[in-house]
């Protein structure tokens, strides 16, 4: 098998292993389709659980046990690149503990205080969007080193 071959299987498999953990992304679509509920279910369900799995397994058949290592590889670096760092400067923490609190307190404290302002569902999509973002956020901000704390709220030490 020449070199061009081994390149083009691992290009298709690539493809195949972008696609596959792509289709949740058709969710939407499917759910703001025409097709009966139970059609909407199953093929929600699938993008969401079946394909990405069937197309990780058929990316893998297609590259072959190296160009898979190959991809893994990759991946994990574009990964260890994205992952928070160890330490952050005290400011940049507290900034984190913020950004991690602050839904947390507010989808605590909303349906309590709604009751008695205005109701829930008044509230747009994008504030609760923005609380979400804003939680996942905190994930980096906090750095590496909050999640050693936060491990060691649980263990105990007898």
């Amino acid at each position: 098998m020449g070199i061009d071959s081994l390149k083009m299987r691992f290009r298709l498999g690539a493809v195949v292993f972008g696609i596959g953990f792509m289709s949740p992304l058709f969710i939407p679509l499917v759910t703001s389709s025409d097709m009966s509920l139970a059609l909407k279910g199953t093929l929600s369900t699938l993008l969401a659980l079946g394909i990405p799995e069937s197309f990780m397994v058929a990316a893998a058949a297609i590259m072959g046990k190296e160009g898979y290592e190959v991809l893994r590889k990759k991946l994990s670096g574009v990964l260890k690149t994205l992952s928070p760092r160890e330490k952050v400067s005290r400011f940049r923490f507290r900034i984190g503990l913020i950004f991690f609190f602050t839904p947390i307190l507010v989808g605590w404290i909303l349906p309590y205080l709604s009751s008695f302002l205005w109701r829930e569902s008044s509230l747009p999509i994008l504030f609760f969007i923005a609380l979400d973002i804003l939680f996942l956020l905190s994930f980096f901000v906090l750095g590496g080193d909050f999640w050693d704390r936060f491990r060691d709220v649980f263990k105990h030490r007898g």
